[in-house]
């Protein structure tokens, strides 16, 4: 696929990083000279020095033969025009845009081919919220992903000593979790990927990755993870727009507060956010404004400004004054690895959270949710099966005979409404929703080229 994209901030260069190892032809616009020459020494692409929303610069950088466009600067506004340029000027056939403001968003009619003709916006702000969101409404996940319309949801736990399943083979799993089906698609042991069968013996510190239908997760938690008392209590430091979003999506739930360092910000946030909301003004490296808030008897702080050192800085000092669960964002993907389980719980790279939404409209076939995996080395694909038994590879075919590719598994199959655990001699169906797990993101195409390669006989 000829792919351009516009900017190369820490989106930007993530998607191209992941999309570069894929056989794609990417461009890169951006106006920093340095940051695309450092972009081009590490990947095999191409780089313009330009403005994203200047047509000589789309021209440039190959817009005209472009499949898709996809604008991640910084500013929406550049993003919206680029894309109407596109449509306008070069139809180019599909175009993306990140577009972080709620006020553009919360006008859907914005966005058409009559007005602003972008096919699918990018919102990092909202994937961040909601990934936040799961991770407090699920104690002891290191990672949930919503399927099928969220009716299926996949889980990422660290196994703790002392849970049912450490030191059990997985066959014994049914026995703590009666009556309810899951299914496991991976377990990850000191860095190294297994894929699990009957005999396969859980130890402490694996982790593990598994569906399950939604009701039915919190069990299967409980098996790996001694059971937590829910979370009631959240701080959040920073009032942007995540911690705006995030406060207003956890309050049915959760007594939630707000720190901001800006007195204006807190205005504003005090004016726009429900009641029930409390606004504190400081700083959320403040010890001793933290200790006057009791963040010793808070379930969760969340470290949401833009600003990521400040971010680990301020959940390091509140897990040190006894705060149950910190939870950070940190754009430098560098650091997620080297932070996480040690300065604060579990740290967000809203560039990986993003990452999914975009691929979901690259992958080939008819793909519903993509969803990186492990820093990108993985990944989770929700697709639609289409064809008969003559036109498809997959259809009417056990699953043992599906030549899938090694550390490739199907993890779910929603059919007419229900949900299906699928074993070895499980068959696919036209229609069938199919999620897979793959160990291994390079086996991407493989796997498209199953699913896919026979849709023109339809």
């Amino acid at each position: 696929m000829n792919i351009l994209i516009l900017g190369a901030g820490q989106v930007g260069r993530t998607v191209a990083q992941s999309l570069a190892s894929e056989q794609n032809d990417i461009t890169v616009v951006d106006r920093d000279a340095q940051l695309l020459q450092l972009l081009q020494e590490r990947l095999d692409l191409r780089t313009v020095i330009g403005h994203a929303a200047h047509p000589d610069v789309l021209v440039e950088a190959g817009v005209e033969e472009a499949d898709l466009m996809l604008a991640v600067t910084n500013s929406d506004e550049t993003n919206m025009v680029a894309c109407q340029l596109a449509h306008l000027l070069f139809k180019t056939p599909t175009r993306l845009a990140r577009v972080r403001d709620p006020n553009y968003l919360a006008h859907p009619e914005l966005f058409s081919a009559r007005t602003i003709p972008i096919d699918h916006i990018v919102s990092p702000e909202r994937l961040v919220t909601q990934a936040i969101a799961h991770l407090i409404d699920q104690p002891g996940c290191l990672q949930i992903l919503d399927f099928v319309d969220g009716r299926a949801q996949l889980a990422v736990v660290r196994v703790q000593a002392g849970s049912p399943m450490a030191g059990q083979p997985l066959r014994r799993l049914p026995e703590f979790v009666p009556d309810r089906v899951c299914r496991l698609v991976a377990i990850y042991r000191r860095g190294q990927v297994i894929i699990p069968g009957a005999a396969t013996v859980v130890e402490a510190l694996d982790e593990i990755f598994f569906l399950a239908a939604r009701e039915a997760l919190s069990y299967f938690i409980g098996a790996f993870h001694p059971s937590q008392a829910p979370y009631h209590k959240v701080l959040i430091a920073g009032g942007g727009n995540i911690g705006r979003q995030l406060a207003e999506a956890l309050t049915p739930r959760h007594r939630v507060k707000i720190l901001e360092v800006d007195a204006g910000r807190c205005r504003q946030l005090v004016e726009g956010l429900d009641s029930a909301i409390c606004v504190l003004h400081g700083d959320a490296g403040d010890a001793d404004l933290l200790r006057e808030e009791d963040i010793g008897a808070t379930d969760v702080f969340c470290a949401v400004t833009n600003d990521e050192e400040a971010n680990i800085i301020s959940a390091a000092l509140a897990k040190q004054l006894g705060v149950r669960k910190t939870i950070a964002i940190v754009n430098n993907a560098g650091y997620v690895d080297l932070v996480q389980d040690t300065a604060v719980d579990i740290a967000i790279s809203p560039a990986q959270v993003t990452i999914g939404a975009i691929l979901t409209h690259i992958r080939r076939g008819d793909v519903v949710a993509v969803h990186a995996l492990r820093r990108g080395a993985a990944e989770a694909i929700e697709l639609t099966v289409h064809g008969t038994a003559r036109s498809s590879r997959v259809i009417d075919r056990p699953l043992t005979k599906l030549g899938l590719p090694v550390g490739t598994s199907v993890g779910i199959i929603a059919r007419q409404g229900q949900l299906l655990f699928p074993h070895h001699d499980t068959r696919l169906v036209a229609e069938d929703r199919v999620v897979l797990f793959l160990a291994d993101k390079s086996q991407i195409e493989a796997v498209e080229e199953l699913f896919h390669a026979e849709l023109n006989f339809l």
